[in-house]
């Protein structure tokens, strides 16, 4: 398969309630750019995508940078977390994430390679968790909270994760939609980029709470994550079934 009969075979799947639909859930992004390809049957095309081109054609649709329409850099991204070699998996991994423009990209992404040297993963997530690129320090986080949480996890993570919204992010030249945070029309705003990371962070948190309750509830009982971040990470923690009933108790007397 070619890069163009890939794109040839994402349009051919369009459905175009479903483009609608996610349209709505990627408001900073042009509608234009998605096709409206459902998750499984873009993940078939990447499997079947990965397995049929050729070496060389692989490595030019990985080369041929922007891509086009969002489920080509879905394919990309899914084609990328595949790869064995850890060197080459990284290298394609920090050559795309600056062309990441929206959480659904950037989110659901599991690069198993790069565990092979857990030092120099974690070392890379700490680089990229201080970029000034909203979706670079997202995708950071996202790797902590898939990798991370469990037997790799120090506390010296939930610091880092919790420095990050002091952070000020640079805007997109690409040219994403933006608005105030403290827009009037708050029906019709337009979620900034800083809110994608804002969101990832509540989400990291409420996990952390569910695999490492000890040392992450403090941040909460003691309040040292912004307002909004507070509130949603409560929010998400008890919508989950992992916190027990009496976790999520303790937790809504911290609203």
């Amino acid at each position: 398969m070619t890069h163009t009969e890939l794109v040839k075979r994402l349009l051919a799947e369009q459905d175009l309630k479903y483009r609608d639909f996610h349209a709505s859930l990627l408001p900073n992004i042009d509608k234009k750019t998605i096709i409206g390809v459902r998750v499984p049957t873009m993940r078939k095309i990447a499997k079947e995508f990965a397995a049929s081109a050729s070496p060389a054609e692989l490595s030019r649709f990985l080369d041929k940078l922007p891509h086009r329409y969002f489920e080509e850099n879905q394919v990309h991204l899914l084609v990328v977390e595949k790869i064995k070699d850890a060197d080459e998996c990284l290298r394609r991994i920090e050559q795309f994430l600056p062309y990441i423009d929206n959480w659904a990209v950037c989110d659901g992404k599991s690069p198993k390679a790069l565990l092979k040297d857990p030092r120099r993963f974690y070392a890379k997530v700490c680089e990229w968790l201080e970029s000034p690129e909203p979706y670079t320090v997202r995708f950071g986080v996202n790797m902590l909270m898939a990798f991370f949480l469990d037997a790799r996890f120090t506390r010296e993570q939930l610091k880092l994760v919790a420095a990050i919204d002091e952070k000020k992010f640079c805007d997109n030249p690409a040219g994403r939609l933006k608005c105030a945070a403290s827009s009037k029309s708050a029906k019709t705003a337009v979620p900034t980029d800083r809110y994608y990371v804002q969101m990832v962070i509540a989400w990291y948190f409420a996990t952390a709470l569910a695999k490492q309750w000890a040392a992450t509830f403090p941040y909460i009982k003691n309040r040292k994550l912004s307002p909004w971040i507070h509130a949603k990470t409560i929010q998400k923690a008890c919508e989950s079934y992992r916190i027990t009933d009496e976790q999520k108790k303790i937790l809504r007397a911290l609203k």
